[in-house]
C-alpha cells in the first residue's frame, strides 16, 4: 500500500484531449501550435484544481514536439520521449510562493540566455505567479518586454487581481473555469472504472458537488472515500465520510 499513487496524480491529464471543463482553452493552444501562432507570454488564472499547471505542462510538450496531430504532441518523437524525463532541462517549472525574490527572476534572466537543448522552446512554467515581490516582477517585466524568440513564459495565478498591470498587459490571457458537476461526474466514472471501484450514480453526484468545481478536489475526496468504503461506494458510506 505504501507506493499508492493518488488518484489526482494517477490521472493528471497528458494531453489536451484529457482536460475537462476548459475546451475554450486548450483548443485555442491547439490552434495556435497548428497555425504557428505561439505567443511567448500566457497567464493563466482561475481556481485551484482546475488545469492550470496540467496544460501548462501539456503545451511545453506540445510546442516542442516534432510532428505534433492536430497541434497535440505526439508522444513518439525523440522530443516527446525526452521530455517525458521529468527532469527536463527544456521545461523549468517554478513556485513563486517560495521563490519569489528578485535573484529567483534575475537567475532566470541569466538563464534564459542559453538557447534550448535539442528543443525548439524552452518553457519556463511560474506557479502562483502573484507571490513575487514588487523588485521580482520588474525584473520579471524586463524579461517579459524582449524574452528570445526560443522562450515561453507561462505565468499561472489564482490571485491575478494581484498582478500588476504592466505584466498583465505583456501576456495572453486564459480564464479557467469551475468544472460542472456533469463533467466532474464523467470523470469520477471513468476513473472508478479503471479502478475496478463499484459505486452508485448518486455517490458520484455527491463526491462531484463536493468537488466544488475542482478536478483535483474531487479526485482526493473520492480517494478518501474508496479507502474508507475499501472499493465498493455506496450513498450512506458516502455521505458518512
Amino acid at each position: 500500500q505504501m507506493n499508492r499513487v493518488a488518484l489526482y496524480r494517477k490521472y493528471r491529464p497528458k494531453t489536451f484531449e484529457e482536460v475537462i471543463g476548459q475546451d475554450h482553452i486548450t483548443k485555442t493552444l491547439q490552434n495556435q501550435i497548428m497555425n504557428d501562432q505561439i505567443g511567448h507570454a500566457y497567464l493563466f488564472t482561475g481556481s485551484r484544481g482546475t488545469g492550470k499547471t496540467s496544460v501548462a505542462k501539456i503545451f511545453a510538450k506540445a510546442v516542442n514536439c516534432l510532428h505534433p496531430v492536430h497541434g497535440s504532441a505526439c508522444g513518439e518523437c525523440e522530443n516527446c520521449k525526452r521530455l517525458e524525463q521529468e527532469n527536463d532541462i527544456n521545461i523549468i517549472e517554478m513556485d513563486a510562493a517560495s521563490n519569489n525574490k528578485v535573484d529567483d527572476i534575475r537567475q532566470i534572466r541569466e538563464k534564459v540566455k542559453f538557447m534550448p537543448v535539442g528543443a525548439k522552446y524552452k518553457v519556463y512554467i511560474i506557479d502562483e505567479v502573484h507571490m513575487l515581490t514588487d523588485s521580482a516582477f520588474n525584473a520579471l517585466l524586463k524579461t517579459l518586454e524582449e524574452p528570445p524568440s526560443y522562450v515561453i513564459f507561462i505565468l499561472a495565478t489564482t490571485e491575478v487581481h494581484k498582478l500588476p498591470q504592466t505584466i498583465l498587459s505583456r501576456c495572453v490571457r486564459f480564464d479557467f473555469r469551475l468544472v460542472s458537476v456533469e463533467d466532474l461526474v464523467k470523470q469520477l466514472r471513468k476513473v472508478f472504472d479503471k479502478e475496478n471501484i463499484t459505486y452508485d450514480e448518486e455517490s458520484l453526484k455527491i463526491i462531484a458537488a463536493a468537488g466544488e468545481g475542482s478536478v483535483r478536489d474531487t479526485l482526493s475526496i473520492a480517494d478518501s472515500i474508496a479507502s474508507f468504503c475499501q472499493g465498493k461506494i455506496d450513498k450512506e458510506k458516502t455521505l458518512c465520510v
